[in-house]
């Protein structure tokens, strides 16, 4: 490795954006070789990318009350009777699909036989399931219908077919985490998010696809489409969970959010995402990018949808350490008079599309109050440090070994560069950083003060960055859609050619959604916000369109 010299200092200082005098590189050259070795000898211990850090992160303040009352829920009382048609069953809200199997209008090996002839058809134009366990899901629907013969209901999710991203362990089924170095790993456990929609009835089809690492739509066996336009990825990294449930191959899916991975793609692919607040939903068992960031929420079609299953994965759990025990409390007859709704005026000037301030619009006329908030100026942006810093230590082995290169992605904004280049931060501004973050959850948590929740585009000014560093909860949902123009006419989505096109270019109608972030802990009134605005937007039942 070599010994430091004056020369290596000061080529360090241009990297770390330092100048130090020469007098002063003079003083630490004798000790820096020391100062190296300690971490090249801590590199020699490998730490499993189960092993947590020390430290944890909390979104609470000084002052938090915690929602008080035990796990409080009531859905929709759904009464509708099964379509004849079949795709009206694939593309149902989870309420009817929960209504129509328990009230044994169709059994959950049915309706679990309906999503596998889809994903039959469909994955392998979309690449949004990397493994379906068809079998395990035909002997899981099975037994839900017996113990409901049998008088047993486990809950809304019984006999439900879902997919779960495939950074989630299941016993003996791959979970090759998008990624090429972890392509032929199989677990010998469950995650506990796995076991809990176990033991709610829900029936697992197969792993759906993620971004290498949980980034983009790239993985180890190919590139996951957006259903409505097969010219483009659905956006990651929950990349097939959003396919899928926006193509109907299943009833609900489970995403992860590090920064954008649920609500990315829910924008992308017309679903209903939301990320819970940090530290609701147990990781034990999930693949680790950021400990400090990651969070799990579902993936659906409709927002009373995402409560259902938030219900079923809610809960602390001793065996993570960012685990926070929350109860959670919904009730769909809940009225939104007198809530608050804050937004950001320059989230709607330049950058914002018409369905975004259609969107306001909309929600101005739910009745209640609509008003401007404002967010303290922060050096937002330098918070993704964190995002480095955490991922390259997840994985650190791949960039020492050297077998980063075996990632099928690898663009300077890929993660092998980015994790090479995470070696060069400062630990002192990493520190500095974590307290900017303080201030950040300050900076929230005053503007938040006033209202009960905030409405913006999927990137509203920081807030994408912002929140997800916070901590608090974001729904995103269907708002609108827009006509894009493609050269190549292949796609799963309603493409037609318009009036002056050149020939051959082809336009594709996608779906655009509108975020609301709430309070902490405290989903209940965000989700019943969402609930009014996206009945009045009413565009939450259109569906792609599959030719032939």
């Amino acid at each position: 490795m070599g010994t430091i010299s004056l020369a290596d200092i000061e080529g360090a200082e241009r990297l770390l954006g330092l100048a130090y005098t020469a007098t002063e590189r003079a003083q630490m050259l004798d000790n820096l070789d020391g100062q190296r070795d300690l971490a090249v000898a801590r590199r020699g211990l490998a730490l499993d990318n189960s092993t947590p850090m020390a430290s944890r992160f909390d979104p609470r303040l000084p002052g938090f009350a915690m929602p008080q009352g035990a796990d409080a829920l009531r859905f929709s009382d759904v009464t509708c009777k099964l379509p004849d048609n079949d795709e009206d069953i694939a593309f149902a809200p989870l309420t009817d699909l929960s209504h129509w199997v328990r009230s044994k209008q169709i059994t959950s090996l049915a309706l679990t036989e309906l999503y596998l002839e889809r994903i039959a058809s469909l994955n392998p134009k979309l690449e949004c399931f990397a493994t379906v366990t068809d079998e395990l899901a035909r002997a899981e629907a099975t037994a839900m219908d017996s113990l409901l013969a049998a008088g047993v209901w486990l809950g809304p999710l019984h006999g439900i077919p879902y997919g779960l991203k495939d950074l989630f362990d299941t016993k003996g089924i791959t979970t090759g985490w998008g990624a090429e170095p972890f392509q032929d790993r199989v677990p010998e456990t469950d995650a506990v998010v796995t076991k809990k929609l176990r033991a709610a009835g829900a029936v697992l089809l197969g792993k759906t696809t993620l971004g290498a690492l949980a980034y983009n739509d790239l993985w180890y066996g190919g590139w996951t489409r957006n259903p409505w336009n097969l010219n483009e990825g659905s956006s990651g990294s929950s990349a097939g969970s959003a396919s899928a449930t926006a193509a109907g191959l299943c009833g609900f899916s489970i995403g992860t959010e590090t920064l954008g991975s649920i609500t990315s793609p829910s924008q992308r692919c017309g679903t209903t995402g939301l990320r819970p607040t940090f530290g609701r939903v147990s990781r034990t068992g999930a693949m680790a990018l950021c400990w400090s960031l990651d969070k799990v929420g579902p993936i659906c079609r409709h927002v009373e949808d995402t409560a259902m299953v938030l219900a079923a994965i809610n809960g602390g759990d001793t065996t993570d350490r960012g685990s926070i025990a929350a109860p959670f409390q919904f009730d769909a007859q809940a009225s939104i008079e007198g809530m608050t709704l804050g937004y950001l005026p320059e989230a709607f000037e330049e950058g914002a599309t018409d369905i975004d301030r259609a969107a306001l619009e909309t929600a101005r006329d739910l009745g209640i109050t609509v008003k401007e908030v404002t967010l303290e100026e922060l050096p937002y942006p330098s918070l993704m440090t964190v995002v480095y810093a955490e991922a390259a230590a997840a994985f650190e082995a791949l960039t020492l070994e050297d077998t980063d290169d075996t990632l099928r992605w690898q663009d300077d904004g890929a993660w092998p560069n980015t994790f090479r280049k995470a070696r060069f931060l400062s630990a002192v501004d990493l520190v500095q950083t974590d307290r900017l973050r303080y201030r950040v959850m300050q900076a929230l948590g005053e503007m938040m003060s006033g209202v009960d929740a905030l409405i913006g585009p999927f990137s509203t000014g920081p807030m994408l960055v912002a929140s997800n560093f916070t901590g608090h909860p974001c729904l995103h949902l269907r708002a609108g859609f827009e006509d894009i123009a493609s050269r190549t006419a292949a796609s799963l989505g309603a493409g037609k050619l318009t009036t002056g096109e050149a020939e051959g270019e082809t336009t594709f109608t996608v779906p655009q959604g509108i975020s609301l972030w709430g309070q902490l802990f405290d989903e209940g009134p965000l989700l019943s916000l969402g609930m009014a605005l996206e009945q009045k937007l009413g565009v939450a039942d259109h569906r792609p369109t599959f030719p032939g």
